[in-house]
């Protein structure tokens, strides 16, 4: 009969010394969660089962997993630390036996040492958190180490899903709120678009039938949603073509009459890529191509899926990969939409051709009254790209105006509540003189629309 303390279990003929699962965890430092994904995944270590099933270590299974830490402290990944351990094997070498040097950075280099998975933490919750945190302090080698710790516990799907997508809309959001600058929100979107870059290029070939042609709208450029969706749909069998960001209309229908997809998919953040994206559903719709789409702007106003000729791919992109292979498998018929009528098209035509006749207003007006607005540059893009969009959509109450859309302006482009009243009160002014009362009605009456939302909402700083 075994004799146990302290987590150690002798055997009865004293061969080898094993341990228990508690005493491997106080020994390494490692969660059992890391431990059994490890076993899992990897096949280190190997340990033996006791009749009850639980698992039993030996001193050369300790040995092993603290050189995959060590490995890791040097900064190599757990897959690539398998790798070598593997390598070594092969080549009828045993690692634990090999110099140290061998495993050790360049000297001309010096390194961080990482953290232990026990310190990152193991949940989903603990590694999102620890990534957000290690971007909001530019720290690469942290990110790129939580990074690796999940991948080693859960799997690609789940740690995209939970650990990037929902990290970057936590620092998307604190930045809308003035929290993080857009330094910090760059830097972590480059570190996750980087990583499903490499996890695209290890994806298996397709085994379905059927090519899709995946993109961003013309002139969007946030394409983490985009390639995210590449890869959750190669990963579960499809052929996809990722085209990337800001798919120009030029040329689109040479690349359709190359590619053949099956279906078209793109996305679209924002209002004014929500319109360019309905002018390439028209084409597509012209052309007999079945489009699907969605994106944020889609999430935000419910009322623009009613203008875009498509399929929506739903709210959550975890779900999107049902919706394409419904498409696929069952061809149903397009939902009616809804198209600009005659009087928004003749709004658009008029405003376009008078938009720089008022801007160049709002700025004598501005200078003549010496008011001390910032940014007018950027709010009268802003703003006048909004307008075109929503004209172009076909209803001019998507820009809206309700406290959501003025606190952007409030927030982005550090905008005080009086400046911003001010600044739309001149620029309702200018577009009152030059927009004529028919054609350019739909624009006026937005403009005095979200002039009495702010006065009703901050009636003591107006």
């Amino acid at each position: 009969m075994a004799k146990q303390e302290n987590g150690k279990i002798g055997s009865s003929n004293h061969k080898q010394l094993t341990f228990n699962l508690k005493a491997v965890v106080q020994e390494t430092g490692l969660k059992p969660d890391t431990l059994r994904a490890w076993e899992r995944r990897y096949g280190l270590p190997q340990p033996r089962r006791t009749g009850g099933g639980h698992r039993l270590y030996t001193r050369r299974d300790i040995e092993t997993l603290k050189w995959l830490v060590a490995r890791q402290e040097d900064g190599l990944s757990i897959s690539r630390a398998v790798s070598t351990w593997q390598a070594l094997t092969v080549e009828g070498k045993d690692p634990l036996l090999e110099p140290l040097d061998l495993f050790a950075p360049e000297p001309t280099v010096v390194y961080t040492p990482l953290p232990t998975p026990a310190e990152i933490g193991s949940t989903i919750h603990d590694l999102r958190q620890s990534w957000v945190n290690a971007c909001l302090d530019f720290d690469e080698q942290l990110a790129e180490s939580v990074l690796n710790q999940a991948f080693a516990l859960y799997q690609p799907e789940i740690v995209c899903l939970e650990v990037l997508q929902k990290g970057l809309a936590h620092i998307g959001e604190q930045w809308y709120q003035g929290a993080v600058s857009v330094q910090k929100e760059h830097f972590a979107s480059a570190l996750a678009l980087r990583r499903l870059d490499a996890l695209l290029a290890a994806t298996p070939s397709p085994t379905r039938n059927g090519r899709l042609l995946v993109g961003c709208a013309p002139k969007e450029d946030h394409t983490f949603s985009a390639l995210l969706l590449t890869l959750l749909l190669r990963r579960q069998g499809w052929e996809v073509v990722y085209l990337g960001a800001n798919v120009p209309i030029d040329q689109l229908e040479n690349t359709i009459n190359t590619t053949k997809p099956h279906l078209v998919i793109f996305s679209a953040q924002l209002l004014h890529t929500a319109a360019t994206l309905q002018q390439l559903a028209y084409l597509l719709q012209d052309r007999g191509i079945p489009l699907a789409y969605g994106g944020l702007v889609f999430n935000s106003i419910p009322k623009l899926r009613e203008y875009i000729p498509g399929y929506f791919l739903g709210t959550q992109i975890d779900q999107a990969s049902k919706v394409v292979e419904h498409l696929l498998t069952n061809r149903p018929p397009l939902p009616h939409i809804k198209r600009p009528t005659d009087e928004y098209s003749e709004t658009l035509v008029h405003f376009q051709r008078r938009l720089g006749l008022i801007e160049a207003s709002i700025w004598d007006a501005i200078a003549a009254a010496n008011v001390p607005i910032s940014n007018i540059s950027e709010a009268n893009s802003y703003l006048g790209q909004n307008i075109k969009a929503a004209l172009m959509l076909g209803n001019v109450e998507f820009l809206g105006s309700d406290i959501e859309w003025i606190e952007g302006l409030l927030v982005n482009y550090k905008l005080p509540v009086d400046q911003l009243h001010r600044y739309l009160q001149i620029y309702s002014e200018a577009a009152k003189k030059h927009l004529h009362d028919v054609a350019g009605a739909p624009v006026l009456f937005w403009l005095d629309k979200v002039i009495n939302s702010i006065e009703t909402r901050f009636p003591d700083k107006v």
